[in-house]
C-alpha cells in the first residue's frame, strides 16, 4: 500500500505552489467541508425513500427540499470550490508564472460560499426555483456569477500571461470550464428567471443547462486535472495525445445537446429526443479518446492515481449508459425510475468526485509543503468512498429495475412496487452513511495536514525533490 510519505517523497514543489498556497487551500478546504452537509442531506433524503414518514412534520426537510439542498451543496459547494482550485493550479503550473490577482480569488471564494449558504437557507424555506441543478433562489444568483468571475480572474491571467505559446489538453479543459460556466449560468438565468420563456421551452432550457453542468463545466474541470496529473505520476507522455484535441472539441461541440434524452416521452418536439440519440452516439468518440489517453493510468502509482483510475472508469461507463438510455426502447424501461438516479450518482460521485479526490490527494502535499498527516485516514477514505459509491449505484439501479418492471404492468399496484424496492433503497441508505463517514475522514485528515504545514517547503527538502524546470514536456 502506498503511504502518504511515499507521495511526499515524489512530490514537486515550486515557488508557484508556495505563492498560491493560501487561496488554493482555502478553496480546497471549503469544498471538502461542503461534503459534510451534502452527505447529511443525502442520507436524510435516502431514508425518506423507504420510510416516507421520516421528518414529515418538519417543513424545512421534506424530501423535495432535501434533494434540492443536497444537490446544490454538492455541485456549488464541493464541486465548484475544488474544481476551481484544480483549474487555477493547473493553469499556474503550465503557465510557468505565479498566480496573480489572488486577492480577487479569496474575495470571490468568500462571497461564493456566503451566497451558497444564503441560497440553501432560501431552499429550505421553500424559496427556490423548480429546475434541476438550478434551484438557487433568484436573489443569490447574481452574487454567484460575480463571485465566480472574481475567482476566475487568476486563471484567465495565468492563461493570457503564460510564458510560452504552447498549450496542452489540461490548458484547454481548464480554460473552457472557466469561461463556459458563467455563460451557461447567465443564459439560463435570463430565459428561466428574468425573462422566462413559455411552456415546454422551459423544460428544454432546463435540460440543456443540466446537461451542460456535466459536459461543459464539471467534466472539463475533472479532465484538466487528469490530463496534468496522469503523465506526472506515470512518468511518461500520454500514448494517444495527438487525438486529445479531437476529443476536446467533440465534448464542447455536442456534449450539451445530449440533454434531450431526459425529455423522451415528454411534451416536446420529437426531433429533440432524436437529436439526443445522434449526439450521444457522437459523444462515444470523446469517450474513446479519453480511454485511449488514460489507459496508462492502470499502472500509475499513488493514491491520487487510484482515485483517478476509478473515476475515469466510471466516466467511460456513464458515457456508454448515456447512449443506451437515449434510445426510446430503452428509455421506456428506465425513464422516470431510480435507474436515472443511479446514473446521476455514478456520474457525479463515481466519475467527477473520484477524479477530484485524486487531484486533491495530489495537490495538497505540494501546496501544504508536507505529506498527508495520516496514511491510515487516506486508506480509510479511499476504501470507504469506493465502497459507498458502488453500494449506492447498485442499490439505486436494483430499485430502478424493479420499479421499471412494475410500472409497465398495469396489474401491479404502487404498494407492491414500493415493497419490491425497499431492500435496494435500504442498501442505498447504508451506502450514503458510508460515504458520509468516508468524507469525514477526509475532512479530519485535510485539516490536520494544513494545521501542521507551518514547516516551509524549504525546511522539508528531505521529503520533496526539486521541480523539473519545464512543465510542458511532462504533458
Amino acid at each position: 500500500m502506498t503511504t502518504a510519505s511515499t507521495h511526499a517523497a515524489s512530490a514537486e514543489v515550486t515557488p508557484i505552489d508556495r505563492q498560491a498556497r493560501g487561496p488554493l487551500l482555502l478553496l480546497l478546504v471549503l469544498g471538502v467541508l461542503w461534503l459534510v452537509p451534502s452527505g447529511i442531506f443525502a442520507l436524510l433524503a435516502s431514508v425518506q425513500l423507504h420510510s416516507p414518514q421520516f421528518l414529515t412534520d418538519c417543513a424545512w426537510l421534506t424530501h423535495g427540499r432535501l434533494e434540492a439542498l443536497q444537490e446544490t451543496a454538492f455541485l456549488y459547494g464541493w464541486a465548484a470550490n475544488v474544481g476551481l482550485a484544480i483549474a487555477l493550479w493547473v493553469l499556474a503550473r503550465l503557465g510557468g508564472y505565479p498566480l496573480r490577482a489572488l486577492n480577487w480569488t479569496v474575495a470571490g471564494a468568500i462571497f461564493w460560499n456566503l451566497g451558497l449558504v444564503g441560497g440553501l437557507v432560501g431552499i429550505a424555506t421553500g424559496d427556490m426555483t423548480t429546475f434541476s441543478f438550478f434551484q438557487l433562489p433568484r436573489y443569490v444568483q447574481p452574487l454567484m456569477v460575480l463571485a465566480y468571475a472574481a475567482m476566475a480572474i487568476s486563471g484567465v491571467l495565468a492563461w493570457s500571461g503564460r510564458r510560452t505559446d504552447s498549450t496542452f489538453a489540461a490548458h484547454w479543459y481548464a480554460v473552457a470550464a472557466l469561461f463556459l460556466f458563467p455563460w451557461m449560468f447567465l443564459a439560463t438565468e435570463v430565459v428561466l428567471i428574468w425573462l422566462p420563456v413559455r411552456g415546454t421551452v422551459q423544460a428544454i432550457a432546463a435540460g440543456w443547462y443540466a446537461q451542460g453542468v456535466w459536459t461543459l463545466w464539471l467534466a472539463p474541470l475533472a479532465l484538466a486535472g487528469c490530463y496534468y496529473i496522469i503523465p506526472k505520476v506515470s512518468g511518461r507522455v500520454l500514448s494517444s495525445y495527438e487525438s486529445a484535441p479531437l476529443g476536446f472539441w467533440c465534448l464542447l461541440s455536442v456534449g450539451a445537446w445530449t440533454g434531450g434524452r431526459h425529455l423522451i416521452g415528454g411534451p416536446v418536439p420529437a426531433w429533440i429526443a432524436t437529436m439526443a440519440v445522434v449526439t450521444s452516439a457522437l459523444m462515444l468518440f470523446h469517450y474513446l479518446v479519453v480511454a485511449l489517453n488514460f489507459r496508462g493510468v492502470a499502472s500509475a502509482p499513488g493514491t491520487g492515481a487510484t482515485f483517478i483510475r476509478f473515476g475515469v472508469s466510471a466516466y467511460l461507463l456513464v458515457g456508454l449508459l448515456e447512449v443506451l438510455t437515449s434510445f426510446r426502447a430503452v428509455a421506456l424501461h428506465t425513464q422516470f425510475t431510480f435507474i436515472a438516479t443511479a446514473q446521476t450518482q455514478l456520474g457525479y460521485y463515481g466519475a467527477i468526485s473520484m477524479m477530484f479526490f485524486g487531484a486533491v490527494y495530489y495537490l495538497v502535499p505540494r501546496l501544504a509543503g508536507r505529506a498527508w498527516s495520516s496514511a491510515g485516514l487516506v486508506a480509510g477514505h479511499r476504501g470507504l468512498v469506493m465502497l459507498g459509491v458502488v453500494g449506492s449505484v447498485a442499490g439505486l439501479a436494483l430499485a430502478g429495475f424493479t420499479q421499471g418492471a412494475g410500472l409497465l404492468q398495469a396489474t401491479v399496484s404502487q404498494g407492491s412496487i414500493f415493497e419490491g424496492m425497499r431492500l435496494p433503497l435500504l442498501l442505498n441508505t447504508c451506502a450514503q452513511a458510508t460515504l458520509l463517514v468516508a468524507n469525514l475522514l477526509l475532512v479530519v485528515n485535510l485539516i490536520r495536514t494544513i494545521a501542521t504545514c507551518c514547516t516551509t517547503v524549504d525546511a522539508a527538502a528531505g521529503l520533496f525533490r526539486p521541480a523539473m524546470n519545464l512543465e510542458a514536456p511532462a504533458l
